[in-house]
């Protein structure tokens, strides 16, 4: 039996302390090795010139160089790790804006310690990962009124259904295609086809307008 891979990790951020916390997080992880790590986003940018890793946790604000100039660097090049953000702001257009320019996962530092691990593992595989108060963020900035999405009329199948079916809910609900939801969430068209079938049959209407009415109906728009 081979030995196992290890997702290896670089760790970059302005604080001395908070990578050498998550560091300690890190090591306990059997599947995950630190492999370096920078204060700003100069060294980042030399580190991968001549060497690689699976994954890169990267702050957004860094002297020198910035998270986002990083982000777009990578960008350019052919060969480029995951990236995790750690950010203090939790403003969904940053959140978007990360996204479109190559970040796999969006984490608030405040649960970076309690999140970090199930972030890197995710990213590893080319999945997107976003701590839960970046989820909660991201679904109500898809509600109209921004009211908790958890409480409606038809309570029963709303709490049955994932984040992410919820997020697309509200999009069918305010019309938008399914072309212009795989924009809006960074995701395939075959995802939210997926995601699409799967809410028509938990919610037990027939089609997409039946989504649409369930969404007017439990006032998600």
């Amino acid at each position: 039996m081979g030995k196992l891979k290890k997702i290896r990790v670089h760790i970059a951020d302005d604080h001395n302390v908070l990578i050498d916390g998550i560091k300690a997080v890190l090591k306990t992880e059997s599947e995950i090795e630190v492999v370096g790590s920078s204060l700003n986003g100069e060294e980042v940018l030399e580190w991968y010139n001549t060497n690689s890793s699976d994954v890169l946790v990267l702050d957004i604000n860094m002297p020198k160089v910035d998270g986002i100039k990083v982000l777009q660097e990578f960008k350019k090049r052919d060969s480029r790790p995951h990236i995790v953000i750690l950010s203090s702001y939790d403003d969904v257009k940053l959140v978007k804006e990360v996204m479109k320019i190559g970040a796999k996962g969006f984490l608030a530092k405040k649960c970076a310690g309690e999140q970090i691990v199930e972030a890197i593992k995710t990213v590893s595989k080319g999945e997107q990962y976003f701590s839960k108060s970046i989820q909660d963020i991201i679904v109500s900035s898809f509600s109209s009124d921004g009211k908790d999405l958890s409480n409606h009329q038809d309570g029963t199948f709303f709490s049955s259904l994932t984040d992410r079916e919820k997020e697309i809910l509200i999009l069918i609900g305010q019309e938008y295609s399914t072309r212009e939801i795989s924009d809006s969430l960074f995701i395939s068209v075959n995802t939210v086809e997926t995601h699409r079938k799967n809410l028509i049959k938990k919610l037990k209407v027939k089609n997409a307008v039946g989504l649409a009415v369930y969404a007017y109906k439990n006032k998600l728009i």
